[in-house]
């Protein structure tokens, strides 16, 4: 494969040309040469638009791909598709399947099966067996089999000894636990956030404080184990005041925000649409204020889709009885660009290239001579339509059908192959 991208504005802080508007010739999957100007020859695809920009491959590391088990809302091809249109080069896939991804032979499963593609798949053991918060699943013998960290997913791990337990063990073979926050005992049948907006509605509101008492606890056995913890879906303003003073401390504290929980806000159930509902559910303004101000001073690490198919039997329901989640990897850049703010495009870039893959201990990339092309290309100016020919996810619950975004993804170059975004 052989390819000339033309003046594209580098955005990678790993790079010595950040920043720099160049042209970058790949041959054989590798960054032959970078430079201010290269001649092509009739052998060489060429790749040339107005305002392009190319940054190392963008990494979620925290996606459903729903296979095995459900493969109805999602498999690993349609993950991999839905991947791939919306810019990443690389997943790390939450264990949340049926059976849920707690043994070496499921980790296999999916190396196996994501061996040949374009995007790197990363399979997430669990912490418990079977999510079930009880015993320890098997996590020495999933990390030997590729498992790149461990987590129940949304399944807050409620018995501190064991969470204590896992961090303990994690410790011996250099492992990092991903958890998530919520004491069900406090936030139990909620539906969204508790405030205004669920008191006008006559919903049951979670609230903040299932998040944040959680937040401090694994914290606070962070420390007492002197283990690294990464805090997943943090969405509000006191989770990142813990957070922030925990990294002040020099705790071994990381975390991650979902996309949607950096744009959107309560106010927007008001029409009851179970497509805007999620876990954590969607805060106030004031908690994206503080979710914004973390990411831009590194109190978080990490943005992540949630990528998270439905099919329509369980979100076209009742807002009650409807599932959580929606489907996030092809709006990501969409929605973030458009709705950025005070965040720099860079800071953007960063928590969805090196960090993530710093935290998973994978290897660097970087847009330079004699390295692997691994590359996002993208048009941070470009306004587009969001439609259904738009989704490759095998589910389509999203709530931004018809809408409007500023920012494309324009293709990505990974493993020797080349997939151009229509």
């Amino acid at each position: 494969m052989n390819i000339l991208i033309k003046q594209a504005r580098i955005i990678d802080s790993q790079s010595p040309f950040n920043g720099k508007v160049m042209d970058i010739l790949v041959e054989n999957g590798i960054i032959k040469s970078i430079k201010s100007k290269i001649s092509t020859d009739k052998n060489i695809k060429v790749l040339e638009q107005d305002n392009l920009h190319v940054s190392s491959g963008w990494m979620d590391m925290q996606a459903n791909f729903c296979d095995p088990g459900f493969e109805h809302k999602e498999y690993l091809q349609s993950g991999i598709n839905a991947a791939m249109a919306g810019g990443f080069t690389a997943v790390a896939l939450v264990p949340s399947t049926n059976p849920p991804i707690h043994t070496k032979a499921q980790v296999q499963y999916i190396k196996h099966n994501t061996e040949d593609a374009l995007v790197d798949v990363y399979p997430i053991g669990t912490i418990s067996q079977n999510q079930e918060g009880k015993e320890l699943a098997e996590m020495f013998d999933m990390q030997q089999a590729g498992a790149v960290a461990f987590s129940d997913d949304k399944k807050s791990v409620a018995n501190a000894g064991l969470l204590m337990r896992a961090l303990l063990y994690s410790k011996n073979f250099d492992a990092l636990v991903l958890t998530h926050a919520d004491d069900k005992s406090i936030s139990t049948d909620g539906q969204m956030n508790e405030g205004i907006t669920s008191t006008k509605l006559g919903l049951k509101g979670i609230p903040a404080l299932a998040e944040e008492l959680m937040v401090a606890r694994n914290i606070f056995l962070a420390e007492y184990c002197d283990a690294p913890i990464h805090i997943m879906n943090v969405s509000t303003q006191k989770s990142v005041d813990l957070i922030k003073q925990a990294k002040a401390k020099k705790l071994k504290v990381t975390a991650s925000v979902n996309a949607y929980s950096l744009v959107l806000d309560d106010a927007l159930l008001m029409d009851f649409d179970s497509n805007y509902k999620v876990n954590p559910p969607l805060r106030t303004k004031n908690d994206i204020e503080a979710l914004r101000k973390a990411l831009a001073d590194g109190t978080i690490d990490c943005i992540t889709t949630d990528h998270r198919p439905q099919d329509i039997e369980s979100k076209d329901l009742e807002f009650d009885h409807a599932s959580n989640g929606m489907i996030g990897l092809e709006s990501f850049f969409g929605l973030l660009n458009s709705n950025i703010g005070k965040l720099k495009l860079e800071d953007i870039v960063e928590a969805i290239t090196s960090k993530p893959r710093k935290l998973l201990k994978l290897e660097k990339l970087s847009i330079s001579e004699g390295i692997a092309a691994n590359m996002t290309l993208f048009n941070p100016s470009t306004i587009w339509e969001f439609d259904k020919k738009s989704i490759h996810s095998k589910s389509a619950n999203t709530p931004f059908i018809g809408t409007k975004f500023t920012g494309k993804v324009l293709g990505v170059i990974n493993n020797n192959k080349l997939h151009l975004t229509k």
